[in-house]
């Protein structure tokens, strides 16, 4: 069996296109990118994957704001670390936002809302006795959150994987008075083996034991159903499955289950196969891609954070 499609609509490109079931846009591509508050731009595992100084990142940004770029995710790189990831509260990302915000005001400014970057220990929460003490990590990620929207973020998005952690911060920015702050939860992030280039980046290895106590088994998609079941009664406006190729069925299982928007992120580990493919092949990064995100799209998500965003942005309008 062919194609369903007549030869003659996929003869000429411009007739594809139009009959395409499945298309990307600019509007639902999201670029993940590091602050740090001073030195140079740096890249892990090659290009895309940046730190980027808080001195130069709206010049980092601008380029691909004019190529059409409308949604950016930030990742914060502290200059100290604690137990208590105290640097999470006034760093490098809270100066990024409004700085952002002013210079492109169009821009949608998500900010991950977490711990791991800034604890001493590597862990997503606050520690003691060897365990995460739940409630001191949601009273500390509430104030992170808040002093994210003080600045002017447009979404907060806490990744902490903590019980109740959409909950707490909802009370927390209506309290403070950001009800139109909105919550990108990380509903379904799995204990995953390709987070390895962002936890160089960020500087967030455990230093003792994982997070698969508090990710989830990459073995259950149930429980991802049961995790965005809770994150919306808790007031989660977005829901997330993290990664996103090797749990394209979770995504379907979501957007299927789910009426609220779906976000899918292609992690560093996903970028770096991909990379390391195409480097050994010769064949095409943008256009493989292209492909896995397309498919990322097929599934279901309707926002996807990749960092192969600045080269699609290029290339969108030219893809078939």
């Amino acid at each position: 069996m062919g194609s369903i499609l007549p030869s003659r609509l996929r003869a000429k490109e411009n007739l594809r296109n139009m009959v395409s079931e499945t298309a990307l846009s600019r509007n639902g591509l999201v670029w993940p990118f590091f602050v740090k508050a001073e030195g140079r731009p740096e890249e892990v595992h090659g290009k895309g994957i940046t730190r980027v100084p808080l001195g130069e990142v709206e010049a980092f940004v601008e380029p691909l704001y004019e190529l059409g770029l409308k949604s950016a995710l930030l990742f914060g790189v502290p200059q100290r670390k604690d137990g208590a990831g105290s640097g999470a509260f006034d760093g490098p990302v809270q100066s990024a936002i409004a700085r952002l915000k002013r210079c492109f005001p169009g821009l949608n400014v998500i900010t991950d809302v977490c711990l791991c970057q800034y604890t001493d220990h590597g862990h997503c929460g606050v520690v003691e006795d060897g365990r995460i003490n739940r409630g001191k990590t949601l009273e500390a990620l509430s104030k992170v959150a808040v002093s994210h929207a003080e600045a002017g973020a447009d979404v907060v998005a806490p990744s902490a994987m903590a019980d109740g952690q959409v909950g707490a911060l909802r009370r927390a920015l209506d309290a403070a008075g950001f009800e139109g702050t909105c919550i990108m939860a990380y509903s379904a992030k799995y204990a995953s083996t390709l987070y390895a280039p962002f936890r160089e980046a960020a500087g967030s290895s455990p230093a003792f034991g994982d997070r698969a106590a508090y990710q989830m088994d990459f073995r259950n998609s149930r429980e991802g159903i049961l995790e965005g079941e809770l994150d919306l009664a808790e007031g989660a406006d977005i829901l997330m499955v993290k990664p996103a190729m090797p749990y394209l069925d979770v995504i379907k299982e979501f957007r299927e289950r789910f009426t609220r928007p779906i976000a899918a992120y292609q992690v560093s580990g996903e970028y770096v196969m991909i990379k390391e493919y195409c480097r050994a092949t010769g064949t095409d990064e943008t256009k493989v891609a292209l492909e896995m995100l397309t498919c990322i799209r097929r599934a279901g998500a309707n926002i996807i954070m990749s960092y192969f965003v600045p080269e699609i942005l290029k290339t969108l309008e030219r893809w078939p």
